[in-house]
């Protein structure tokens, strides 16, 4: 029986969504940047350059920034690079979450961090480009020609951070136990299914 949801989601494809109705329909947490925000409370850094470094994707002046030790406490500091240090204090938090509670997790790369636990449902939502560009304009407030810069840097900063911190390739749906097309299925199909394998 699963316990525990892990969502990986391409941007604007209705993830997140997806996430907040399943945890509130099965009355189960959902985690997502509140993870962000207590590892960065954790390593004493201002909540600003965390947002900005979480999903900056490698090779960006961000990301080579912070591979020193800036930022944070002394008794913080480590001779790892700092976006190391946030990524493994976020997985520290997700594996204790997950210790005392069931849950959705959305993003973060917790499908990767749990890989190997029997009760997480590891999924992954994706959709076609131009119902991810609707949902952006709708969401965002966007302009078209606006929207589809946007969904491509997105695209770019999820699949770096997720690419360089698990090694594996971002959208590989074979890492998954279900992959939905949210813009196929609908969102509430997708949340109808989820909260259905979790009860089963």
């Amino acid at each position: 029986m699963y316990k525990i949801i892990t969502m990986e989601r391409e941007f604007a494809s209705g993830g997140n969504e997806i996430g907040r109705r399943v945890a509130k329909k099965l009355g189960i947490e959902l985690y997502d940047r509140n993870i962000l925000i207590e590892a960065a409370k954790r390593l004493e850094l201002p909540a600003i350059y965390v947002e900005q470094l979480e999903e900056t994707a490698p090779g960006s002046i961000i990301f080579n920034l912070s591979k020193t030790a800036i930022g944070g406490s002394h008794k913080n500091n480590t001779n790892l690079p700092m976006a190391e240090r946030l990524f493994l204090e976020e997985k520290k938090i997700i594996e204790e979450i997950v210790e005392k509670q069931d849950c959705v997790i959305v993003g973060r790369c917790a499908s990767y961090i749990l890989k190997d636990r029997p009760d997480c449902l590891k999924v992954f939502v994706h959709a076609d480009k131009q119902y991810r560009l609707q949902r952006a304009i709708e969401t965002e407030k966007l302009a078209k020609d606006e929207a589809e810069e946007f969904l491509r840097k997105s695209d770019k900063r999820r699949s770096g951070f997720y690419n360089v911190h698990t090694g594996w390739k971002w959208g590989d749906m074979e890492r998954f136990d279900i992959c939905l097309d949210s813009g196929s299925l609908g969102i509430d199909c997708c949340v109808d299914v989820l909260a259905g394998m979790m009860r089963k």
